[in-house]
């Protein structure tokens, strides 16, 4: 017994003195002597854990800290204390189910085990499953009231990050904060990550210096000098993000795409590396794994319009337009600042008009982004053309004039007008419309090319009309509709010659910009030859 205790105290002494390795080495030769001492196998098994854990400890213990565990625990069949220390250890390999399931047989044996609850709190953070971590960080607190600042801290978190717009989440997110400070010095699990957190001040110049070189356009350099402080200190968190965003300036996703998910491993509350790492998918085109990260941030701010916001563009870019939608309504109804929301309101009118071809919500959608802010012009192009659309020539052509008043040069709100009178019959007025279009903007390739279309199919006016169109190829030589329509004006004088090249050039702009029906302009090539 006596030599159990004096072995003991050399194991502590070398422990407490910083060095791990002789520790562990001691434990071994106890455990040489005494393989069934149960109490040296789990002292071992925490060695090994600390070891681990070591921030400047580049290598892995996990695996040799779980067999002692469960070596101590054919002893120790019925301590809630053992199936704790393997859940403890299973946490921190990654194995998280396991995890789960060690700390609900300790909380069998030991229902108040304010640890176990604590952890398992921390281990439904890390799935995402904030319901269960928040029940759990209660029930730890609630079998150990005063000495609980870790689960207090926690729930501060998990209040904070989904507190936008919920004054009640955030009084309690800063209430659990002034909880944890209060009862910071009765715990000695909360006293030990803040000495942690302040040991990690001595990377703060290794950190500016990766940020001068990065800035620097010493970019290799700031990635080897992360490189190097990461081999250092494994368990630093902004490292990895740090390193991640190099990768990602240079294009190189994949390299980036692991750092940020070795922050989330590290931090699982640390929300800029999901944002990042859903960009860094987004850059891939990978949008699925982009949707998974999306719909886990949701998780963990439901409230964050931008999240949503986000999430229904990739949905909306793989084809999913009730999904984006949902999601664009959600941020819509989140409703953070006007000038946001008034833009997310104009997209989501834009699906309902192009995608979904429901006009009356597209209008319902401009509307609403009216009433969010009446001075953006684009909202009065987008809510004009759905009326047009929907064949609503008095709305349309309102809301056009009430463009005009806030613009009376507008030159876009002029072509529309134009158009708007040109599809009515109403020649005259739509000429006068596109007149003033181009006369506030002379490089109005549209203007041109719609007026041309005027002079020559309803006023038979050739010549004006040729004019026109070139006037409008000058200003966009791309523009396969003025090339057809020039091609057409020139057939009718007769230079078929011209008129085929005309046309072949509009069918090679077709071929990229898909404007037009390539059909019709293969139709128009053929009846010159007939």
């Amino acid at each position: 017994m006596n030599n159990t205790k004096q072995l003991e105290k050399k194991i502590n002494k070398e422990y407490k003195t910083g060095n791990v390795k002789s520790a562990i080495e001691l434990c071994q030769l106890g455990l040489q002597k005494d393989p069934t001492n149960a109490d040296l196998h789990m002292r071992l098994g925490d060695l090994y854990l600390a070891w681990h854990l070591d921030i400047s400890n580049s290598c892995q213990y996990i695996d040799e800290a779980i067999t002692e565990y469960q070596r101590a625990s054919e002893t120790y069949i019925d301590s809630a204390e053992v199936y704790f220390k393997i859940g403890q250890a299973q946490y921190f390999k990654g194995d998280l189910d396991k995890a789960i399931s060690y700390f609900d047989t300790a909380i069998e044996k030991e229902p108040k085990m304010a640890k176990a609850y604590y952890l398992l709190a921390e281990t439904y953070t890390k799935k995402a499953r904030f319901y269960e971590a928040i029940l759990n960080a209660k029930k730890s607190i609630k079998a150990q009231p005063f000495r609980n600042s870790s689960a207090h801290y926690l729930l501060s978190n998990l209040y904070s990050v989904s507190s936008v717009h919920s004054f009640s989440k955030w009084f309690e997110s800063k209430f659990e904060y002034i909880l944890s400070l209060l009862t910071l010095p009765f715990d000695i699990r909360a006293i030990k990550n803040v000495c942690q957190s302040l040991s990690y001040l001595r990377f703060i110049p290794t950190w500016i210096k990766g940020v001068i070189l990065a800035n620097s356009k010493g970019v290799d350099e700031a990635i080897q000098v992360y490189i190097d402080a990461i081999d250092k200190a494994p368990g630093f968190v902004p490292f990895y993000g740090m390193l991640g965003d190099i990768y990602c300036s240079l294009g190189r996703f994949e390299d980036a795409i692991t750092e940020y998910k070795m922050a989330i491993w590290l931090d699982c509350l640390n929300i800029p590396a999901y944002r990042h790492l859903a960009n860094a998918y987004e850059e891939l085109g990978d949008y699925d794994n982009a949707v998974e990260v999306y719909e886990k941030l949701v998780k963990i701010m439901p409230n964050m319009p931008d999240v949503h916001s986000n999430m229904a563009n990739i949905l909306f870019v793989k084809g999913d337009i009730d999904g984006a939608i949902a999601h664009f309504q959600t941020a819509i109804t989140l409703n953070p600042r006007k000038e946001w929301t008034s833009v997310v309101n104009q997209t989501l009118g834009f699906i309902y008009q192009e995608t979904k071809e429901d006009l009356d919500a597209a209008i319902t959608s401009y509307q609403s982004a009216y009433l969010q802010t009446p001075e953006d012009i684009d909202i009065y192009v987008n809510l004009g053309s759905a009326f047009y659309d929907k064949e609503d020539f008095n709305n349309a052509l309102t809301v056009y004039r009430n463009a005009l008043d806030l613009q009376p040069k507008n030159p876009q709100i002029h072509c529309n007008l134009g158009f708007l009178y040109w599809g009515n019959g109403n020649i005259d007025e739509a000429i006068k419309e596109y007149e003033l279009a181009i006369e506030y903007n002379p490089d109005y390739d549209i203007a041109y090319n719609n007026m041309g279309v005027i002079y020559l199919d309803d006023l038979g006016h050739v010549k004006k009309a040729i004019e026109l169109f070139k006037k409008s190829i000058e200003c966009n030589a791309n523009y396969a509709l003025a090339q057809f329509n020039l091609a057409r004006a020139i057939a009718i004088t007769g230079d078929k010659i011209e008129a085929a090249k005309l046309y072949q050039n509009a069918q090679n702009i077709n071929n990229v910009t898909n404007e037009m029906d390539p059909q019709e302009i293969i139709d128009k090539i053929n009846d010159l030859f007939d």
